[in-house]
């Protein structure tokens, strides 16, 4: 009766996470446990798994994308009551998402249990902007543009990026400084790797229904940020600006 009940999830193994804090960055190396709580009967488990994970916009709704995962250990058999704890060391991967405007990233463990319910664990996290990400949100805000929304969204044909489904968008409207009644808005794409920071920038400019109908509002372009300088990047991106005004 143990085993069918386990079965079902009841008195199974259970899986926990223990990270060390709950906001990280780009890049950064985390040490992390995750404890195996053994059930009321002994199981068989396969695989654990840890994956750092998203979700983003479709047409359809919402998907989740697996930013990155990887396996714990080989198999094991987990027996009654017994406990057993696994040490974790990942990195955060440079394309893993701000978690700003409607962005969510998480942490999920997993154990994989034939002809069982497996047991997992979701824990949120907080991701801040990289150092050079950073820098171009504070040139922005320099140049007068207040941050409006983000999301991750469906990037079916490879516009920006060829290795996963989705981008992450950043939208600001311009409040004051040179640009403001110029633009409706600065929408920016960031793909951002160890060496170097790509943002794509797009330019919404004030052109009247007519040319908004035929995109003929929309400016873009490409700048690409080596350091974490906002002076430096802000006289690019003001630069940039310029020749689409």
């Amino acid at each position: 009766m143990k085993n069918i009940l386990s079965s079902v999830g009841i008195g199974a193994a259970e899986v926990d996470t223990i990270l060390p804090k709950t906001t990280f960055r780009p890049g950064e190396t985390v040490e992390a446990e995750v404890e195996v709580h053994g059930g009321s009967t002994g199981q068989d488990v396969d695989d654990v798994y840890f994956a750092l994970i998203t979700s983003y916009r479709t047409e359809d709704g919402r998907k989740s994308s697996v930013i990155d995962k990887f396996r714990l250990t080989e198999s094991f058999t987990i027996e009654p009551d017994e406990e057993r704890t696994f040490d974790v060391e990942f990195t955060i991967p440079y394309s893993t998402p701000t978690t700003m405007g409607h962005t969510d990233v998480w942490v999920e463990t997993g154990l994989d249990i034939d002809w069982a319910l497996d047991p997992e664990d979701k824990d949120y996290i907080e991701v801040e902007p990289s150092p050079r990400l950073q820098a171009v949100f504070d040139a922005v805000e320099s140049l007068g543009f207040t941050f409006h929304t983000a999301e991750c969204q469906a990037d079916p044909h490879g516009a920006f990026t060829s290795r996963r489904s989705f981008i992450q968008e950043f939208e600001f409207k311009p409040r004051s400084g040179p640009f403001a009644g110029d633009f409706d808005e600065l929408e920016l794409v960031p793909r951002e790797s160890e060496g170097e920071l790509t943002v794509h920038v797009e330019i919404d400019k004030r052109g009247g229904l007519l040319a908004e109908m035929a995109d003929m509002d929309e400016r873009r372009a490409t700048l690409t940020v080596a350091d974490a300088d906002s002076r430096s990047v802000e006289a690019d991106l003001r630069r940039t600006i310029e020749q689409h005004r």
